[in-house]
């Protein structure tokens, strides 16, 4: 009786919040919307906690006056509905008030990634006409004095002070934006270079919190813990504005996460949900997971004679250094490798893969948790169609292409590199190459841009082969690239593999030699002959990477000074 009575009850939980999904999904199109539903149907619940600093520490309804008020300083400096506000800052509960006092008023916001050097910074604030800017103590440097001399406005985002500014004679109007308005420019160099302004509607951000929701239902009562920068479209369609929306609480780092920082945290938190990308796992795996079991005999046995076993006990080691309570852990920004998945899968640890762009505001497929298939992508957004175009009939690979509420208006003050990214067809190009089985899951093969063809005109993946490469034992990361006709590897290996300050030359270049001729013969070993590497070069920097952790390909592709000793 009991039990009919748990179920009746899970049943009904489960039906209201299908209810209300569905409602929200009808009657929110803008982020005006979103806003002025939850600061008045989730106002006493806590809504943003900054950890180890009560100066941020809100409710839904504190959040609400809040974002009034900064709106009221915006109109009051002369920014109103249509002008172009900039966020740079690290993440905080404030950084949410400014988007909404932004968004939420007819503005449209112009996010910038924290680590983005004053250069970066000056280019975004000139392209996009931005008029004022948010900014937190931390990043004030890196905006000139000759921007702030320009803005409306500039405010100190970690105290709300103005710092800069000129009130106008009359106040801004504000507007109430209709769902085709534009909300945002987000400025991103990806991979490849050359930095462009997605211009995303209200619309898109707002299908991408339903779209959340369907591939993981959240209630009030679950927790988040952020870690990924909140300029991202990742980290601010499911961190930020699907929590709002749902009226759970997100608790936000004071400090860089580092291990130490993170691992605190999780302790404090104890998280139901985390977004991250898969360095973040990655490195747990190779530095922790693998190494203990190698230095073990007796792991090392287990996993030869009780693989399913062992997994499942490093599993609930591993759900507990998260926190003991996490139900969700997201895997977003690039490819997991498909070894670190496979281990994931039998851990019982519960990851779910996101695939998206900037340009769909992210989310394009998704796995759910317990559900997904190794190696792969997922299957179709809600509301989102997908298609493989051009593809080759030998391989079955093909342009992943997109259509639906969620992708980008285009891009800003460039309307050929718009018309470039869609097909005749209105549908958006995404630049990756995959294969979908017979369940409609994809997997990425990769990029078309890095796509490299053999001296045969075969095709060859660089990505397929980093993976085989970050398989060896100590090696951190890799990237190959096509050198003269030549595949060459670049590897970094972890710390504690290479001693870089050996005094005996004869024997650190023996070091070096020998580990390139490991890696060169574990890689042509594992891979076709058309993916056989020809060179090694051992590096001693990490690679630049993107605010989503994907290393910046372009660097690389020109020959370059080696940093051997």
């Amino acid at each position: 009786m009991r039990m009919r009575t748990f179920a009746a009850a899970k049943s009904m939980k489960l039906s209201m919040d299908t209810r209300l999904r569905t409602w929200c999904e009808n009657n929110i199109s803008t982020l005006a919307d979103l806003y002025k539903y939850s600061v008045r149907e989730h106002a006493s619940l806590k809504a943003s906690v900054l950890l180890d600093d009560d100066t941020q520490n809100y409710t839904y309804a504190q959040m609400g006056e809040i974002t009034d008020r900064l709106s009221a300083i915006l109109s009051e400096y002369g920014v109103g509905a249509g002008d172009k506000v900039a966020i740079l800052s690290q993440n905080m509960p404030h950084w949410t008030a400014a988007y909404f006092s932004v968004t939420a008023y007819g503005r449209v916001v112009v996010p910038i990634l924290a680590e983005s050097s004053a250069t970066e910074v000056g280019n975004i604030l000139d392209h996009s006409g931005t008029v004022a800017v948010f900014v937190s103590k931390a990043k004030a440097a890196n905006v000139a004095q000759e921007y702030i001399d320009k803005m409306n406005v500039v405010i100190e985002l970690d105290t709300l002070e103005i710092i800069a500014g000129r009130k106008a004679e009359t106040p801004a109007a504000t507007g109430v934006p209709a769902a085709d308005d534009l909300a945002g420019i987000f400025y991103t160099s990806g991979t490849t270079g050359r930095a462009k302004g997605v211009m995303l509607s209200h619309r898109n951000l707002c299908q991408n919190v339903i779209a959340a929701w369907y591939a993981a239902p959240f209630v009030p009562s679950d927790c988040w813990l952020s870690i990924l920068p909140m300029a991202h479209t990742y980290e601010m369609a499911f961190d930020m504005l699907y929590p709002f929306c749902i009226g759970s609480a997100v608790h936000y780092l004071k400090k860089a996460p580092t291990t130490s920082v993170l691992t605190a945290a999780l302790a404090q938190v104890r998280p139901q949900v985390i977004c991250s990308v898969p360095l973040i796992i990655d490195k747990i795996y190779r530095s922790s997971v693998r190494k203990t079991i190698e230095k073990s005999r007796v792991l090392s046995r287990m996993e030869r004679i009780a693989p399913s076993l062992l997994y499942r006990i490093i599993g609930k080691k591993l759900l507990k250094f998260f926190g003991g309570n996490l139900k969700f852990f997201g895997i977003g920004g690039a490819k997991l490798d498909p070894v670190i998945e496979a281990f994931l899968i039998k851990a019982r640890f519960p990851y779910a893969i996101g695939y998206g762009l900037t340009e769909t505001a992210p989310l394009i497929t998704y796995t759910k948790v317990f559900k997904g298939r190794c190696g792969t992508i997922g299957t179709h957004a809600h509301n989102v169609q997908v298609r493989l175009g051009d593809v080759d009939p030998e391989t079955g690979n093909g342009e992943i292409q997109c259509k639906g509420p969620n992708v980008m208006l285009g891009y800003y003050k460039d309307p050929e590199r718009t018309a470039s990214v869609f097909t005749n067809d209105g549908w958006f190009r995404t630049g990756d190459l995959a294969s979908r089985d017979k369940k409609g899951y994809y997997s990425i093969r990769g990029r078309i841009g890095t796509m490299i063809v053999g001296p045969s005109g075969e095709n060859i993946y660089p990505e397929e082969i980093e993976s085989v490469i970050n398989n060896l034992s100590g090696v951190n990361e890799s990237l190959v690239v096509n050198r003269d006709g030549k595949l060459v590897a670049l590897v970094k290996f972890d710390e504690s593999v290479i001693d870089w300050n050996q005094e005996n030359e004869d024997r650190f270049f023996k070091m070096i030699e020998d580990k390139k001729n490991e890696i060169m013969a574990f890689v042509n070993k594992n891979v076709r002959k058309s993916n056989n590497i020809n060179e090694v070069e051992i590096v001693k920097q990490p690679f630049a990477k993107t605010a989503t952790m994907k290393i910046r390909r372009f660097l690389y592709q020109k020959t370059q000074k080696k940093d051997e000793k």
